[in-house]
C-alpha cells in the first residue's frame, strides 16, 4: 500500500511537471530516454542515478522539449531503480523521485580464439600501455560537452551483416573476459567506415586492444566509437558531418579477423549502439509532423 502510495504521489508529481519516461523497462546495457515539456519558470538540470549524472538537454529539433539519457552498465543487476531529476523552479533547486524497473538482458555466450598475447598479456610494458590507454579513454568518455552536434538521425557506420551483438559474454581461449561491448559489422580489410551522425573527433589512435580507433563526441555526454580500424582520414579536433568517412576498416587490435567493431558511451556508460540509435531516432531525431 506504501508503495503505491508513493507511486501515486511521483506520479502526481511528474504529470505536473510533464514527465514521460519513453522506456521505463529497461534491461542493464541499455538506455532509457526521459523527456520533459518546456515550462515557465523551470529550468532542467540533470537526472542523478545513485552517483552518476546525467545531463538534461534541449531537443535539437523541438523547442518546447527536453531529453535525459540514462545508460545502465551491463553489470547492473535488476532492480527497481530511483532516478532524481534536479530541477530550478523559480531560482530554487528542487528535485522529484522517478522510478524504473532495470530488468536482466537476454545476452548470448560467445567463444572466441585468438592470439594468447592478446588475452592475458604479460610484459609490464604491455599492462602499462593498456592502463594508460584506458584511462586516457575514460577521460574522454567521463566529459560532457556544452556542444550538442546532433541535428538528424544516426545512420549505421557501415551498411554489412552484422556478425556479433552487443552484450554476449565472451569466453576467450577457455577464459570469460567479460562481455561484447558493443555490434560487430562484417567488412574486409580497406572497406570504408562512415561517422554515425554529426560529431568531434576527440580520439585518433592505434590502441592495443581496439586496433585503430576513433571516437566522435556528439555532444552533451553521447559518444561513438569505431575499432579495428587499418586506416585514418580525420584527425583528432576535427568536425564531421553525418556519413563523412572516419577511415577504413582493418583487423588491428584484439581480433580473430577484419571487421568494425561499433560501440557507444552514455556520460562514460557503456551502452547498446544499435538501441541506442533506434530510441534516439524514433523519439528525439525524428522531424517534427507540423515541420514536413
Amino acid at each position: 500500500m506504501l508503495r503505491y502510495l508513493l507511486l501515486f504521489v511521483v506520479y502526481t508529481s511528474l504529470f505536473a511537471l510533464n514527465f514521460e519516461i519513453v522506456n521505463p523497462d529497461v534491461a542493464n546495457g541499455k538506455t532509457t530516454l526521459i523527456k520533459f515539456k518546456k515550462e515557465k519558470g523551470v529550468t532542467y538540470k540533470d537526472v542523478l542515478v545513485g552517483k552518476k549524472r546525467f545531463p538534461v538537454f534541449q531537443n535539437p529539433l523541438r523547442e518546447d522539449e527536453y531529453c535525459a539519457l540514462v545508460g545502465f552498465s551491463y553489470y547492473e543487476k535488476p532492480a527497481t531503480k530511483e532516478l532524481y531529476v534536479e530541477y530550478e523552479k523559480h531560482k530554487k533547486r528542487e528535485k522529484k523521485l522517478l522510478f524504473l524497473h532495470l530488468h536482466a538482458g537476454a545476452y548470448e555466450k560467445e567463444t572466441i580464439k585468438v592470439d594468447p598475447s592478446k588475452v592475458n598479456p604479460k610484459a609490464p610494458a604491455v599492462k602499462k600501455r593498456i592502463a594508460k590507454e584506458y584511462a586516457e579513454a575514460m577521460k574522454v568518455y567521463n566529459h560532457v560537452s556544452r556542444e550538442n552536434y546532433l541535428r538528424e538521425p544516426f545512420i549505421l557506420p557501415i551498411e554489412s551483416k552484422i556478425t556479433s551483438d552487443f552484450g554476449k559474454a565472451r569466453v576467450y581461449n577457455g577464459s570469460l573476459k567479460g562481455y561484447h561491448s558493443g555490434t560487430d559489422f562484417r567488412a574486409k580489410i580497406g572497406t570504408p567506415i562512415h561517422a554515425a551522425n554529426d560529431g568531434k573527433v576527440v580520439l585518433v589512435k592505434k590502441r592495443f586492444y581496439s586496433g585503430g580507433t576513433v571516437v566522435l563526441d556528439h555532444g552533451k555526454g553521447i559518444y561513438t566509437c569505431y575499432f579495428h580500424m587499418s586506416k585514418f582520414h580525420v584527425k583528432k579536433g576535427e568536425i564531421v558531418k553525418r556519413g563523412e568517412i572516419l577511415g577504413l576498416s582493418g583487423k588491428s587490435g584484439r581480433v580473430t579477423g577484419p571487421h568494425l567493431h561499433f560501440s557507444a558511451r552514455i556520460n562514460g556508460v557503456q551502452v547498446d549502439p544499435l538501441q541506442l540509435i533506434k530510441l534516439m531516432n524514433n523519439n528525439v531525431l525524428d522531424f517534427p509532423k507540423d515541420t514536413l
